[in-house]
């Protein structure tokens, strides 16, 4: 059987295990902002098939095998796959699982996906031209690939590139550094393993969209709702500043 080949990013999430899995379960931006957000974009799924490209512990599989689709799951951690099987099994969802980087998706097949989802996952890719071809190599002609990011504006290295200061809903974004630095080490947001983050500008995004041959057909920048807004500090933070950005491209 081929083996996945490693990379930075795929070693750095295999480190993190059970921790990655409670904090994506308990996170409030996740839970209640990025998730439901995509799944508006991405409409009506019933009858569609479906690739969750960085699935990590499942949450989107089998929200969108709920709704109807036929889900693929692929992740480089084989840990969250492990944990994303069990929940699978748990709820009886009929969800396909493989332990793959993201930039070499042997043993499936081209041009067999209506929609390839990328939550939360492109920035962290060290192969990003490599995730978007193969992302572009399973779609369908037609097919959509949705993707949310963190928003290179407005969020990145907080000690040298772009932080935040103040507290509470009166924070506001401090951009010492847009280009820099491209890579560093840090735990995750309430997390105590540290991970590779990279930061991504507009430019990047663009240019690899479209040396891999992808048309780009939305772009959001969604902003929190009152009513998101009134439930948390940190969601009011979101009326202001998009720290999230969503893309939507055609094949």
């Amino acid at each position: 059987m081929r083996e996945m080949q490693h990379d930075s990013s795929t070693i750095a999430w295999n480190a993190l295990g059970d921790e990655w899995f409670e904090l994506a379960q308990t996170g409030e931006s996740r839970i209640c902002f990025i998730m439901p957000h995509m799944l508006r974009l991405m409409g009506d799924v019933a009858g569609k098939r479906i690739l969750d490209l960085g699935c990590g512990e499942g949450g989107y599989s089998r929200e969108l095998a709920k709704r109807g689709a036929s889900i693929v799951a692929v992740d480089c951690s084989v840990k969250a796959i492990e944990y994303a099987i069990s929940l699978a099994e748990k709820e009886n969802l009929p969800i396909d699982h493989y332990v793959r980087n993201s930039n070499d998706l042997f043993g499936i097949a081209s041009e067999q996906f209506d929609i390839v989802l990328c939550s939360m996952m492109l920035m962290d890719c060290e192969d990003f031209d490599g995730t978007l071809r193969e992302a572009y190599r399973v779609l369908k002609p037609g097919g959509r690939l949705f993707a949310s990011v963190l928003h290179p504006c407005f969020d990145g290295n907080k000690e040298t590139g772009i932080g935040r200061e103040g507290v509470g809903e009166s924070r506001y974004a401090v951009v010492m550094n847009y280009f820099e630095p491209k890579e560093w080490e840090a735990p995750l947001h309430k997390g105590t393993i540290p991970v590779i983050w990279r930061h991504r500008t507009l430019e990047d995004y663009v240019k690899a969209f479209l040396r891999a041959g992808f048309t780009i057909v939305d772009l959001n920048e969604p902003r929190a709702t009152e009513e998101q807004a009134a439930s948390s500090v940190a969601l009011s933070f979101l009326r202001r500043i998009p720290l999230y950005l969503y893309w939507e491209l055609k094949k």
